[in-house]
């Protein structure tokens, strides 16, 4: 559990790099903001604002977007700080949905290859 500290975003200069100089594209339910890094390996953060509503349905909304992350990130290039932030109408989907919009976006980001031929998971 340690060792995964050093893929999360927390400093609050690393926040700003990203918003101020990194890349953004919207999806159905999230807002992904992303930029190069120089190290070999991708750190993220799950950003849900009041806006998204009070404290348990940020952290759903949170959960939701971890969740999906979870299932996404061997696709994810390396090398890059990723915000996934939250937008209000996640809370009316299911993390499918969620997940679903998420890769839309990293791959609009070209952050994940768009691959042709279905794509099976065990359930």
């Amino acid at each position: 559990m340690r060792d995964q500290r050093k893929f999360t975003l927390r400093n609050q200069s690393d926040f700003n790099k990203v918003y101020k100089r990194g890349s953004s594209k919207g999806s159905q339910y999230t807002v992904v903001l992303y930029k190069k890094n120089q190290f070999e390996y991708n750190r993220v953060a799950f950003v849900a604002s009041k806006k998204v509503g009070n404290s348990v349905e940020r952290n759903r909304a949170r959960r939701l977007m971890r969740e999906s992350f979870r299932v996404l990130k061997e696709e994810l290039r390396l090398g890059y700080d990723v915000i996934f932030v939250a937008r209000r109408n996640i809370l009316n989907s299911g993390q499918s949905e969620v997940e679903a919009s998420m890769k839309r976006a990293l791959i609009n980001c070209g952050l994940i290859e768009k691959k042709s031929g279905i794509n099976k998971r065990n359930g």
